[in-house]
């Protein structure tokens, strides 16, 4: 290898990258506190941060003059988050979310669709999809080409390749060809990860664990599924399958994964099955196909007996997955996410007391505070994750591909 090229090539794209790293960490910076901050000397810092410009990916920021100062005011840097955007999708199994997000992170706009009643065939799905996100970046006014990574979560397990694993019984309603269609199309990086894994991202970004490096999110809603961050990382496993919460089966007093809303609406219906007459049949009426979690909650909130029975069952319940959890990954916090989450404070007290009873010095418990955006979030940051490992790689604003530039994906 010849050294002498390859050596100013490097130590170029070093500083390039040390430089870009301390934009991309505050607000503006001048020249000084860049050289303080990477220990470059002013020339290097300067010409760096000129290139960075060129690209596209730092400008200029106002440099607003102190009171008796004469002369010219140092130069103030920032970096450029309007370079480029990445798309964050949750593609679940009634509905569709896309979330569009600079590349600070800050979610300039997004939409939400349901798919066809009972999810639509794979085709329908596809499409419904694909229209989401078309309209989303046209309500959002961000081309196509701007779009610099996709990340999507999804209700199944995902090998580390990020290909779904094969064998599952919801495989279908999840493997779409969407990959290729984006990267084909547009030449965007795509990325596909389990949903309780992308939660797990979101909640340590921007959740009620934020910054911790050893954490759990439970996603509880119709099946149990965890993401797990371990000192900092996301756990995959071999084969994709850490956190899927297969086995439960096993357990005494679970035996399945059905989550938090399926155990309230199966046992708020069993209820009134058996007669009961309180809170709940008066939400529902005669129609017990209508009970819902929400109804179950609102009833045990209102003081119905057979209510609040139902939600002490669940919550001990709950409270011995999560003491598999706790023994199995150890973290410092347990988060309950998904579409029950809001109302999930209500078992907190109850998990916590039966927690302990399991496990010495347990994790604290909390709920998730990302409601609905929980999993994009995490799509979000995972994609941003990839962008950013290759920033310099990247033009701002420009992929490859020949799809449509108008961000019609029509």
């Amino acid at each position: 290898m010849d050294t002498s090229a390859s050596t100013p090539q490097l130590l170029r794209r070093t500083n390039l990258r040390s430089v870009l790293d301390v934009l991309r960490s505050v607000p503006s910076a001048t020249g000084t506190d860049l050289i303080e901050a990477t220990g470059l000397t002013r020339a290097t810092v300067i010409a760096v941060c000129d290139d960075l410009i060129a690209r596209g990916w730092a400008r200029e920021a106002p440099s607003p003059r102190a009171g008796g100062q004469k002369g010219r005011p140092a130069r103030r840097f920032e970096f450029n988050e309007s370079a480029g955007y990445v798309l964050g999708l949750d593609v679940g199994l009634a509905t569709v979310r896309v979330v569009v997000a600079d590349l600070a992170g800050t979610v300039v706009g997004g939409t939400e669709s349901r798919f066809p009643r009972h999810g639509g065939t794979p085709a329908d799905r596809r499409s419904g999809v694909i229209a989401a996100v078309g309209q989303a970046l046209a309500e959002t006014g961000v081309p196509a080409s701007a779009v610099l990574g996709t990340a999507l979560g999804i209700a199944a397990q995902v090998t580390p390749k990020g290909t779904i694993a094969p064998g599952q019984e919801l495989a279908p309603m999840f493997d779409l060809g969407l990959t290729q269609e984006f990267r084909d199309g547009f030449g965007w990086p795509v990325l596909v990860e389990n949903d309780a894994k992308l939660a797990a991202l979101a909640e340590r970004w921007r959740g009620t664990g934020a910054g911790e490096a050893n954490l759990a999110v439970v996603l509880a809603g119709e099946r149990l599924g965890t993401g797990v961050i371990e000192s900092g990382r996301l756990v995959h496993g071999a084969r994709g399958r850490a956190g899927t919460m297969g086995g439960l089966e096993l357990v005494d007093g679970v035996g399945n994964q059905d989550g938090i809303a399926k155990l309230a609406r199966l046992w708020g219906t069993a209820a009134l099955d058996a007669g009961h007459d309180g809170m709940i049949r008066e939400l529902v009426g005669t129609q017990t196909n209508r009970v819902s979690a929400r109804y179950v909650f609102e009833a045990a909130a209102a003081g119905d007996g057979a209510a609040a029975e139902i939600l002490d069952r669940i919550g001990r319940r709950m409270a011995r997955v999560l003491a598999l959890v706790s023994t199995f990954f150890d973290p410092r916090i347990i988060v309950l996410g998904g579409a029950v989450a809001a109302s999930a404070t209500a078992l907190l007290p109850v998990m916590t007391e039966e927690l302990a009873k399991y496990v010495p010095d347990p994790p604290r418990l909390a709920v998730s505070e990302l409601g609905e955006m929980l999993v994009a979030t995490g799509a979000v940051r995972l994609a941003l994750d990839h962008v950013e490992s290759r920033l310099l790689d990247l033009r701002p604003g420009s992929v490859r591909g020949t799809g449509p530039q108008d961000g019609s994906l029509a």
